[in-house]
């Protein structure tokens, strides 16, 4: 059952407020997450919800479901919302959320992975984790360098799916040799994925946004794909090529 209504006070606010900040989120641990669609997802997920801070109206619209979650309720009005968090309007509701264990987990063999190198915008981590949901691939592997997952703006950009994949953090050269399946590296230079006939499972890894992926992951690469071009632009945005490479290599998939 939820606890008793609170009102907003100065130092929940402050606790809220820092963590916009990965030292502050690291060291409590917590994330936040804003808006009434997100917030009802991650209230029904199986992320541990602390503290929830709403307005009247989404209170009264969700009190069921809300008086059956173990979560602390704070009452606040939308200019409050706003004020904590990034949204230009939020008329719903704020949750701050636990962070879940950095565990590494086995390759999937019925599904493929997306290994992340030093992708560092925190918008195209989140649009990443909503193509990963989209396409069904519910596992991602991330270089340490790479944005951090609890970002505001990966949670937002994400638009909920962040609570439908599994990640971890890692030495991606460790892993990738440990699991010893096939590596898709996107590069410029690349095997056309346009003429590619068939494809094993494996992991689709990305590189950073303007120098694409590292010279010691190249070495461990086992198949250089690329997306041809018909026009003049240099590269393609890495979330949107993400998005291209799973659409192909979900047709290509050896069953």
């Amino acid at each position: 059952m939820a606890e008793s209504i609170r009102m907003l006070s100065k130092n929940t606010v402050k606790f809220i407020k820092s963590l916009h900040q990965k030292k502050f989120r690291n060291q409590e641990q917590k994330f936040f997450v804003e808006g009434e669609k997100s917030v009802l997802e991650v209230l029904n997920s199986d992320f541990r919800v602390e503290l929830l801070v709403a307005t009247e109206s989404f209170i009264s619209r969700h009190n069921t479901q809300i008086n059956s979650s173990d979560v602390q309720v704070i009452l606040a009005t939308q200019n409050q919302l706003e004020s904590l968090g990034q949204y230009q309007s939020n008329d719903s509701a704020l949750a701050v959320v636990h962070m879940k264990p950095n565990r590494a987990f086995a390759f999937p063999e019925d599904n493929f992975v997306i290994g992340l190198d030093d992708v560092r915008d925190p918008g195209n981590l989140g649009t990443i984790i909503r193509i990963a949901d989209w396409y069904g691939i519910k596992n991602l592997v991330f270089s340490a360098q790479t944005a951090d997952f609890y970002n505001p703006k990966v949670i937002q950009s994400s638009m909920g799916s962040f609570i439908r994949v599994n990640f971890f953090y890692a030495d991606l050269n460790e892993v990738f040799h440990q699991w010893k399946v096939p590596i898709y590296g996107a590069f410029l230079d690349g095997k056309n994925v346009h003429k590619m006939k068939q494809i094993r499972r494996g992991v689709i890894l990305m590189g950073n946004e303007s120098n694409g992926i590292g010279e010691d992951l190249e070495k461990v690469v086992t198949d250089k794909v690329t997306i041809p071009g018909f026009g003049q632009a240099e590269s393609l945005n890495v979330a949107i090529a993400t998005a291209i490479l799973c659409d192909n290599f979900k047709r290509l998939t050896i069953e």
